[in-house]
């Protein structure tokens, strides 16, 4: 047989019916890993009544985070996302201040693409972005009301993102040695104001919850920690 057949006859193995898809290829196999947190969030913090699971969908009454007690450095995350018209939320990576989390993280934005709102907003706002940083190559997020794939791997100052079937963001974080100005000149929100290359790369995990009054939903959440 010739190579090039049977490359091409490989290919159709993984490729045809039963096999592996795309999105499968993208995204891990998560059969093994633990949730990131408990049906009854006794391993989260949050505030009290903001957050609950219901059929195995997670999500928030008020625009609060939810925490996971632990803290992580190398880890892959994945998981389920649903939005609503002009939903915009987060899931937020390597906090170390919990209270004051927006310049003390990374977060990878959730955002209804789709909506008047954020379709205009600048591309680091947009969905699988690196919020306020790094914008995603390309735009796969879901009309609201269908399930997206995330899958965010976090090793050191190397995070990259996964969405429906596509890596859409790789970020060097040493290459953010700015805290007014992305390594591209644009510029950062002012509130946002430590470097990237200075901040830890172990922290608390979060997802943002109902903000600016949009919901988010999340379900099969799942996590594989290094060590």
């Amino acid at each position: 047989m010739k190579r090039s057949t049977f490359l091409a006859a490989a290919a159709g193995v993984l490729l045809g019916a039963g096999s592996l898809s795309a999105q499968d290829a993208v995204h891990p196999d998560t059969a093994k890993w633990v949730p990131l947190f408990a049906e009854n969030l006794s391993d989260a913090s949050y505030p009290a009544g903001v957050w609950s699971f219901k059929d195995g969908v997670l999500t928030a009454t008020k625009d609060e985070c939810v925490w996971t007690k632990k803290k992580y450095a190398n880890f892959t995350l994945d998981l389920e996302f649903r939005t609503e018209d002009g939903t915009n939320s987060g899931v937020i990576v390597y906090c170390t201040d919990t209270a004051n989390w927006i310049p003390n993280s990374v977060e990878i934005q959730i955002a209804d693409d789709h909506s008047a709102e954020w379709s205009k907003a600048p591309k680091t706002w947009q969905g699988g972005a690196i919020f306020g940083r790094l914008a995603a190559k390309k735009s796969t997020v879901k009309k609201p009301g269908e399930w997206n794939r995330m899958t965010i791997t976090c090793r050191g100052q190397i995070i990259k993102v996964a969405l429906n079937g596509e890596v859409v963001t790789e970020m060097d974080m040493k290459k953010w040695t700015d805290a007014k100005k992305n390594p591209d000149g644009s510029e950062i929100p002012a509130w946002l104001n430590r470097p990237l290359a200075e901040m830890a790369t172990e922290g608390h995990i979060g997802l943002q919850g109902k903000h600016a009054g949009k919901p988010i939903y999340f379900r099969n959440l799942r996590l594989k920690a290094d060590g």
